[in-house]
């Protein structure tokens, strides 16, 4: 990544500004509450749907992750994005097999100043095998570990098995704030797609013109970042615009809710759109841990959450089809957009007969 390949150059009304807002008001709260039980966590509850409301991210602690478990996938990660390029390059992802090493991944059609190393949770996950809606063939996508550092797999598998009991309260606490049953969601993910990214964001030359992920909203349900102390995230501010950048919390985990959740909660809830800036001077690692519904879920507004006076906002897709499709717009630049929620979006002027 020495040479400052055009690809990376954002449009001029996309750069970051080297002199960000620090974010002041993204809800930072404590989770507590719940190593006893769900039972009197209103005040929990009314302060993740406040953050979920007004903000779409917060920051949480007292989450119930081990420390060790967070600092030995960040030792291995950081083992790994220090060898050789041919070496990471052995386990290399393809359009084929999507899993594993990358380093020229594009975000709006801007290749990101990064690279990444992608595993599920589940392995294999079961996918249809094309976007076209008549094919009934599904495929499976392997996890691919590499020889060096040897203790990759074991501290992946041990981090996401916590991670996910974290995701599983997160997701209860979400439910409960739209009205719903604590298990409302529990259904759609006991054949998860979920995974669990590496970032390993290196020093960049020209931080004013490049960023470590474009400007995006994430596609699933629900993210859970762990960042090291550079810090480097920014979150789009629904009052006003603004980029944000979210100061790095010891031991915190960011949330964000995603594209589903936004669906699901028929706009109660909003997918808001965040980018990485890149540090001239030091690396960043960053890990999100995407929670995904199975891949043969139909994605739609909730009924529970639908009547006359507030109708479905969007019509259902199937979420293994979206993902094949934005997973395949990785691998190239893309002539159109590519394909977002708001696809499927009811326009307005159509709602009172949708």
């Amino acid at each position: 990544m020495g040479e400052i390949d055009p690809a990376f150059i954002q449009d001029r009304e996309h750069r970051p500004k080297l002199s960000p807002i620090e974010a002041e008001g993204i809800p930072l709260i404590d989770l507590l509450p719940l190593t006893t039980s769900l039972d009197n966590t209103d005040s929990l509850v009314s302060e993740i749907r406040d953050a979920c409301k007004n903000w779409g991210f917060f920051q949480v602690i007292n989450h119930g992750v081990p420390l060790e478990k967070r600092q030995r996938i960040e030792d291995a990660a950081r083992k790994f994005f220090a060898l050789p390029l041919e070496e990471k390059r052995k386990v290399r992802r393809d359009e084929m097999q999507v899993l594993g090493y990358y380093d020229t991944e594009h975000t709006k059609n801007v290749r990101d100043w990064k690279e990444v190393f992608d595993l599920t949770v589940d392995d294999p996950i079961r996918v249809p095998a094309s976007t076209d809606l008549d094919e009934k063939e599904v495929i499976e996508w392997h996890n691919k570990w590499p020889e060096y550092p040897p203790e990759l797999r074991e501290a992946c598998e041990e981090y996401a098995e916590e991670v996910s009991k974290l995701s599983h309260k997160l997701l209860e606490l979400i439910a409960l704030s739209l009205g719903l049953p604590a298990d409302r969601f529990h259904g759609f993910f006991k054949e998860q797609t979920t995974f669990i990214r590496l970032n390993h964001y290196p020093p960049c030359p020209v931080p004013h013109l490049a960023l470590g992920v474009g400007r995006h909203k994430d596609s699933g349900a629900l993210t859970v970042l762990a960042q090291d102390d550079v810090g480097g995230l920014e979150v789009r501010r629904k009052s006003d615009g603004e980029w944000i950048r979210v100061k790095p919390t010891p031991d915190a985990y960011i949330i964000n809710v995603g594209d589903i959740i936004q669906v699901w909660s028929n706009d109660m809830y909003e997918s808001v759109e965040h980018r990485v800036m890149v540090n001239s001077e030091r690396e960043r690692l960053s890990i999100p841990f995407f929670f995904n519904p199975a891949s043969y879920t139909m994605v739609k507004p909730l009924e529970e959450l639908i009547d006359k006076q507030n109708p479905a906002r969007y019509k259902g897709y199937s979420w293994g089809r979206f993902l094949a499709t934005r997973t395949s717009g990785n691998f190239r630049k893309l002539n159109v957009e590519n394909l977002q929620i708001q696809h499927f979006r009811i326009p307005d002027s159509k709602l009172a007969t949708a």
